[in-house]
């Protein structure tokens, strides 16, 4: 009933909103800027223009002109682009063998050159990002089992950057946020990006929201991020959904809304600080388990059925057990069901990481 009113009540103020009049499809960073392309072709075509220029100007004596009997460096440009060009009108001609040579050795192939400049700008500016922009189509239209961040300020970016580094395909996750200038941050990281509204229906849908392994959301201000959590919940009733809130009164709000797991960056951070209190080291070994570049981290996996049967500290991984998930119960190492595994129960383990050092601390 509170969830319902709570829906509600964000439904209200998302009425509120001005809607969006659309969104830019699904893109995917370019290893080149379009103006940074564009600039290399037409230098090279006239960087290789200037040169047959130059070379004609200093054989001119191999010309001969037609028209008037006299080369002059009009003429030279003249002929030069004719000649690139292939119109070739015979108004201006070369005559000697000297300038022939020049016309078969050099003067062709830069001809050659620079058709294939010209060609290949058309291909990709029309063809190429034709074909780039219908591919994205289809891939947008088959996203699947995919991660979708949903936000992203700082708790978004770190967890792209911390997603990739943990193994995460950068064209696994889809990253949508309203500011272009951060989503041009994130595309250089390789990841598909939307700029869009995050609480439209139609934003979510268009990233297949229901077809999303996870949904990360962290979109800066509480109330936007938990009325997020409702819009996904509606349309995708079992993708799990991490969120971030600032205010412990709003946690619970973020369960009611539909949050598989909501994370207070300011109670964490007050962790750390009173875990350094403690002991020096506490701190820095809980920043160790929360980054996969530390020398141990924290794995959640279910239960192999080698394992079923025996004891949380007899794991196949090699990693030391802390708890169990069972019927949506945590169960810590020391208690007595820990003692035999079941099938389909979460561990929750702790194992090194690649860049992890064994020795005898007891990592």
């Amino acid at each position: 009933m509170v969830q319902h009113e709570t829906h509600k009540s964000f439904t209200r103020q998302r009425g509120k909103q001005p809607a969006k009049k659309g969104f830019q499809p699904l893109r995917r960073a370019v290893k080149v800027p379009v103006w940074a392309d564009l600039g290399i072709r037409l230098g090279a075509a006239l960087l290789l223009i200037l040169l047959v220029v130059l070379i004609h100007w200093i054989d001119r004596d191999g010309l001969v002109d037609n028209h008037d009997g006299h080369v002059s460096f009009l003429d030279v440009v003249y002929f030069t682009m004719i000649s690139i060009t292939t119109t070739g009108f015979g108004d201006i001609a070369p005559v000697t063998d000297r300038a022939r040579l020049v016309e078969a050795l050099i003067v062709t192939p830069v001809r050659f050159a620079v058709l294939f400049i010209f060609v290949g700008t058309a291909y990709n500016f029309i063809i190429k990002r034709s074909w780039e922009k219908w591919r994205m189509a289809r891939i947008q239209e088959k996203l699947s089992d995919h991660v979708v961040v949903l936000g992203y300020g700082v708790s978004g970016s770190q967890s792209v950057e911390e997603l990739i580094e943990r193994g995460t395909n950068a064209d696994k996750i889809v990253v949508v946020d309203p500011s272009e200038e951060r989503l041009n941050e994130a595309e250089k990281l390789g990841v598909n990006v939307m700029v869009a509204d995050a609480t439209r229906d139609e934003t979510l849908k268009a990233v297949r929201i229901q077809e999303a392994k996870n949904v990360l959301v962290s979109a800066g201000r509480d109330d936007t991020s938990i009325l997020i959590v409702l819009t996904v919940r509606h349309l995708a009733p079992k993708v799990p959904i991490s969120v971030v809130v600032r205010a412990d009164d709003n946690e619970l709000l973020a369960r009611q809304a539909g949050a598989t797991n909501v994370i207070n960056p300011v109670r964490f951070t007050g962790l750390l600080l009173a875990g350094s209190a403690n002991g020096p080291h506490i701190a820095d070994y809980l920043a160790d388990l929360a980054s996969v570049s530390g020398r141990v981290q924290l794995v959640e996996r279910v239960v192999t059925e080698a394992e079923c049967g025996c004891s949380i500290t007899e794991l196949s991984s090699g990693g030391r057990g802390l708890r169990i998930y069972r019927n949506g119960r945590a169960i810590g190492f020391w208690e007595e069901e820990c003692e035999q595994l079941q099938p389909g129960d979460i561990i929750v383990e702790i194992v090194p990481s690649e860049n992890g050092h064994t020795n005898g601390d007891g990592d």
